[in-house]
C-alpha cells in the first residue's frame, strides 16, 4: 500500500509547531493557553489512533507507513519514519500520558506560556524517537527530549530544583556521549557503504569485539535513562523536585525510552554482544528489583518513595528483554505499557495530595483517608496495581516475565531457580513500601491537628484524569491479549535472529 499522506511526519511536527503559536497568546490569558495545549495534545492522541486503526497491520512484521526524506546529503541523512509492532504501544502510551499531563497540569499558572510549550515539545520528541527509522534522527530525538525537562524541573520545581536539575542533565547529557559514539560507530563501520538507516543496518554483521564495544556505549547510555543500577540516582531527585505533571511524563514515558533503545538497537542491531551479555542483565534486573524495593521503605519523601518502586519495577523489563524469550520480551513491553499509566497515576495523586496539605515527608502525614476518599481509594487501588494484584495490568506483565525466565535457554536450571527466587522476593516487598506508604499518608490522626482548608476531595478533573489512568490498567490486566497482539509478529522476527547465536554457543 502506498502512503501518499505523511501521517507520521505529521504526528512528530504537529505538536511542537501548533505549540508555538502559544507565545503569540496574551501573557494573561492561562485559560486560553490551557485549553488550547489541550486541544493540540488530544487532536494530537486522535490522529495517532486514526493511524492505529486504519493505517497499522498488527500482524505484519515490517516497517509500515515508510516516510523517507533526504536531509543532508554530505553524509546521508534522512528523515526517516516508520512504524511497527515494537514503537506502536509506546507511541499510544505517550499520547495518552501526555494529554492527562496537560490536564494535570491546570494549577500551574506561572509562564503558563512556556511551561505549556515545553510540555508540547517533550511530546514531539518523544513520539519523533519512537518513530525515527534513522540513527542520527534517533539520537537528536533523543537529544530533544533533555531540554523541556532540564528548564521544567528548573523553574517548576521544588526547593532543590536546579540541583536536581543539573543533576539530570549532566546525566543524561553525559549518556548521549556514548550514544552518539555508537552511531557514528555502527554507521561508519558496514559491510558495504556508511549507513545510518536503521532497516539497512538490522542486516549488518561486525566483528565481535567492535560489536561487544557498540553495545557497553549503547548500553550506558540507556541504562541511565531507563534506568539501572548503578545510574539510577538522578531520578529519585528529579522526581523529587518536579511538580507532578512533569513527573507523569518522566515515570510514563521517559523511562520507557531507554528500554526501546535496548530492544530498538541493542537487541536488533547488535544480537551476539546482546547474547553475550544477557546473563550478566538478568542477575543485574534481579538485584535492581531487591535493592530498590529495599531502598523505598527507607525514603521520607512521598515521590523519591514512588520513584525507588519505579527502578524496582524497571528491573522486570530488564529481564524480560535480556531472556531471549518471545515470553520474556513480550513480558517486557506489557510491563512498559502497565508502569506507564501506574506509574503516572501515583505520581499525580501524590501531586494532588500535596496541593491540599502542602506536606511532602511521609512522617507528617496522616489521616487523610477520612477528608478525601476519593482520592484515597484511588491512590489505594494504583498501589494494588502496583504490588501486582492479579486483575491488574501488573500482575500479568510480571507473570509473563515470570514464564520468560522459566523457559529462557539461555541459562541453566540453578540460576533459573535463583533468579525467580530473586525476584520472588521483590514482589514480597513491593507491598511492603506500597503499603506502608498508604498508611503513612492516610490512616491516624495527625492532619486532624492543623487547621487546613485544603482538604477538599477530589474534583471533576482530578477524578477524570486518575480514572482515565485506572481504565487501562484494569483493561490490559483483564485482557492483556490487546497490547500483546500488538508486539507479537515484530517479537518473533527480533528473536529469530538469537536461535542461530544460541546453537553456535551450545
Amino acid at each position: 500500500m502506498t502512503n501518499y499522506f505523511p501521517w507520521l511526519t505529521t504526528i512528530v511536527v504537529f505538536p511542537i509547531l501548533a505549540g508555538s503559536l502559544i507565545f503569540l497568546f496574551p501573557h494573561r490569558g492561562n485559560k486560553i493557553i490551557r485549553w488550547y495545549t489541550i486541544g493540540i495534545a488530544t487532536s494530537e492522541l486522535l490522529l495517532t489512533t486514526y493511524v492505529f486503526f486504519y493505517h497499522f497491520q498488527p500482524d505484519d512484521p515490517l516497517l509500515q507507513l515508510i516516510e523517507d526524506y533526504k536531509w543532508i546529503n554530505f553524509f546521508d541523512f534522512h528523515w526517516k519514519l516508520g512504524l511497527d509492532g515494537l514503537s506502536i504501544g509506546p507511541i499510544l502510551l505517550t499520547g495518552f500520558i501526555t494529554t492527562l499531563a496537560i490536564l494535570a497540569a491546570f494549577p500551574v499558572t506561572r509562564d503558563s506560556r512556556l511551561f505549556h510549550f515545553l510540555m508540547l515539545a517533550m511530546y514531539s520528541g518523544q513520539i519523533g524517537l519512537f518513530l525515527s527509522q534513522d540513527l542520527l534522527l534517533f539520537f537528536i530525538m533523543w537529544e530533544l527530549e533533555l531540554i523541556p525537562v532540564y528548564l521544567l524541573l528548573s523553574v517548576w520545581g521544588g526547593k532543590k530544583r536546579l540541583y536536581s536539575a543539573t543533576k539530570f542533565i549532566l546525566y543524561t547529557a553525559g549518556g548521549s556521549i556514548f550514544i552518539l559514539m555508537g552511531v557514528l560507530g555502527v554507521g561508519l563501520y558496514g559491510s558495504t557503504e556508511p549507513t545510518l538507516n536503521l532497516e539497512r543496518l538490522v542486516n549488518e554483521s561486525y566483528p565481535l569485539a567492535l560489536e561487544i564495544i557498540l553495545y557497553i556505549g549503547f548500553f550506558i547510555a540507556f541504562a541511565i535513562k531507563l534506568p539501572i543500577i548503578p545510574l539510577h540516582t538522578w531520578l529519585p531527585d528529579t522526581h523529587g523536585e518536579a511538580h507532578y505533571s512533569t513527573c507523569m511524563l518522566l515515570a510514563g514515558i521517559l523511562l520507557k525510552m531507554g528500554a526501546y533503545g535496548l530492544v530498538r538497537i541493542n537487541m536488533e542491531l547488535l544480537p551476539h554482544a546482546h547474547s553475550i551479555f544477557s546473563p550478566w542483565l538478568i542477575i543485574i534486573g534481579t538485584m535492581q528489583i531487591i535493592y530498590a524495593a529495599l531502598t523505598s521503605p527507607g525514603q521520607r519523601n512521598l515521590k523519591k518513595r514512588i520513584a525507588y518502586s519505579s527502578v524496582s519495577h524497571m528491573g522486570f523489563i530488564i529481564i524480560g528483554i535480556s531472556s531471549i524469550t518471545e515470553t520474556g520480551l513480550n513480558g517486557a513491553i506489557l510491563q512498559i505499557i502497565s508502569h506507564g499509566f501506574i506509574g503516572a497515576a501515583l505520581f499525580f495523586l501524590a501531586g494532588t495530595s500535596y496541593d491540599r496539605i502542602r506536606l511532602v515527608y511521609l512522617d507528617e502525614m496522616g489521616g487523610i483517608a477520612i477528608p478525601m476518599p476519593k482520592i484515597f481509594t484511588l491512590f489505594s487501588s494504583f498501589s494494588m496495581a502496583s504490588l501486582a494484584l492479579p486483575g491488574m495490568s501488573g500482575f500479568i506483565a510480571e507473570l509473563i516475565v515470570f514464564f520468560g525466565i522459566i523457559t529462557s535457554q539461555k541459562l541453566l536450571l540453578m540460576p533459573k531457580i535463583l533468579i525467580t527466587f530473586g525476584m520472588a522476593i521483590g514482589m514480597i516487598l513491593t507491598p511492603i513500601y506500597s503499603l506502608s506508604m498508604s498508611r503513612k499518608m492516610y490512616y491516624g490522626y495527625k492532619l486532624f491537628n492543623i487547621t487546613n482548608s485544603y482538604l477538599f476531595d477530589s474534583g471533576p478533573r482530578e477524578f477524570f484524569v486518575s480514572t482515565s489512568l485506572f481504565l487501562p490498567v484494569i483493561g490490559v490486566g483483564v485482557y492483556p491479549d490487546f497490547v500483546l497482539s500488538l508486539s507479537a509478529e515484530k517479537v518473533e522476527v527480533i528473536l529469530s535472529k538469537f536461535f542461530s547465536i544460541l546453537v553456535s554457543f551450545h
